[in-house]
């Protein structure tokens, strides 16, 4: 996260129209696939020793491929380990040589024989969505090319993914010109930069949990994934990544749900991965070496949502944190490995909305 995104066109949350997600606090039950043993939860690979925010990180063949913006631009390193990553020495693919702006939160994925990397770039209210590809991880991009998002307003944290067959793409923005919050939004891709039909609200920062730490209350950094029984969620932060309220909470889609209509999502009644008890979930606990996790990346195959976990029921992520002891600051983010395990037979409850009030199906549990 940029220290800059907060800091202008600051309006009255009552300009936009309330959506109200998972009012009610959930029970949970145990893994329907596996249940974790005490070893899974004291996993804790720790802190790497690269400084920095906003992790991504896929695996191709043997290789874990990770792309990072620095330096003006965007750089992929390489490594046979996800820890080895952080050692490994980076390669400058791109550089802001048009003046695009700010460059955040570089999203790498392989899809079509191609590594890519969706990125957002610009100042103040004008930052976009961008694009880059390349046959190689780590040289021989093509020049940024704009991603053409319906309505084309502020976007950030933009991520691609498949379901239903339908190639989709999830992002963090304004409803307006306006930063009044950050909601979280999906559109069906109609090719590498190109959208078809509208931009579909799917989340916006409205339960107490989420709102703790705001001036705008924020919905971001979406990462898409596949459970076992096919269901779609958005796993996302929220609070201000300016504190340690930063958190991951979770959206699941109903099963046979149209990922455009924002009753068919379900939200974690709380944080899944976080440093505050009061704003957990029943039955998650808070982080015991980290404050404020948060804009993870769940390390899959290829960044393919719909490839099943590298290893059974649990699999590897990256977020970056502050460690425990340390001042919250940005400058105090690393990179940390970590691991998520589905939980099954788990209840998001919601009220006052249309559809059913439950939906019971996996969530996420994360580990350091």
């Amino acid at each position: 996260m940029s220290p800059t995104r907060w800091l202008t066109g600051l309006l009255p949350l009552g300009l936009v129209a309330v959506l109200t997600l998972g009012q009610a606090v959930t029970t949970s039950g145990p893994a329907e696939a596996a249940t974790p043993s005490a070893d899974d939860q004291l996993s804790t690979l720790g802190r790497t020793t690269l400084a920095g925010a906003d992790p991504s990180v896929i695996k191709v063949g043997d290789l874990y491929v990770s792309a990072k913006s620095v330096d003006g631009g965007i750089a992929v390193r390489s490594a046979s380990t996800l820890e080895g990553i952080a050692g490994a020495p980076k390669q400058q693919v791109w550089r802001d040589t048009g003046g695009l702006g700010e460059v955040w939160a570089p999203e790498i994925v392989h899809h079509d024989g191609k590594y890519r990397i969706y990125f957002t770039a610009g100042t103040s209210a004008a930052h976009r969505m961008y694009h880059i590809s390349s046959a190689s991880p780590a040289s021989g991009y093509s020049a940024a090319t704009k991603v053409a998002l319906p309505d084309d307003k502020w976007a950030i944290d933009g991520a691609p993914f498949t379901f239903g067959g339908q190639r989709w793409f999830v992002w963090s923005g304004w409803s307006g010109d306006i930063n009044v919050e950050q909601n979280l939004y999906i559109a069906r891709m109609s090719g590498p930069t190109t959208t078809t039909g509208g931009r579909y609200v799917i989340s916006q920062p409205r339960e107490s949990w989420e709102r703790v730490v705001g001036d705008p209350y924020i919905n971001e950094a979406p990462q898409p994934i596949v459970d076992p029984n096919g269901q779609l969620h958005i796993a996302y932060s929220a609070n201000g990544s300016w504190s340690n309220q930063y958190c991951i909470a979770d959206l699941r889609l109903r099963a046979g749900g149209d990922p455009t209509y924002v009753w068919d999502w379900y939200k974690s009644n709380g944080c899944l991965f976080g440093s505050h008890a009061a704003t957990m979930m029943s039955g998650w606990d808070p982080t015991l070496n980290v404050d404020g996790p948060g804009h993870h990346t769940f390390v899959l195959p290829r960044g393919d949502a719909t490839a099943g976990p590298p290893s059974g029921n649990r699999f590897p992520t990256m977020f970056h944190a502050v460690a425990k002891g340390t001042p919250y600051s940005w400058a105090n983010r690393y990179y940390y490995t970590g691991t998520a395990v589905w939980w099954g037979n788990t209840t998001y409850r919601r009220a006052n909305v249309p559809g059913a009030p439950t939906n019971t199906g996996y969530s996420l549990k994360f580990f350091e």
